[in-house]
């Protein structure tokens, strides 16, 4: 069940919206001048893409794990 939810389309685009931004400006603060002078080793390249695939990691869990306990414990607003 919890692996059909990794795919839903709200869950992957806000993963993605997430990604870029928090990646965007993790990789900017981590290598800037690198990015800025267009002079990066094979090493950081590796690392700017582990920047955004952290941060999809993270809101996919977070989306995933909010659906979940929607499902064991449906929202009442009335209480």
């Amino acid at each position: 069940m919890m692996a059909n939810q990794l795919f839903l389309r709200p869950v992957v685009l806000t993963a993605i919206k997430v990604a870029l931004v928090v990646g965007t400006v993790l990789a900017l603060i981590n290598h800037g001048p690198a990015l800025l002078a267009l002079e990066l080793s094979r090493q950081q390249i590796l690392q700017i893409a582990l920047t955004y695939l952290v941060p999809y990691g993270v809101s996919t869990y977070s989306s995933v794990k909010m659906l979940k306990n929607q499902s064991v414990r449906p929202h009442n607003p009335q209480a």
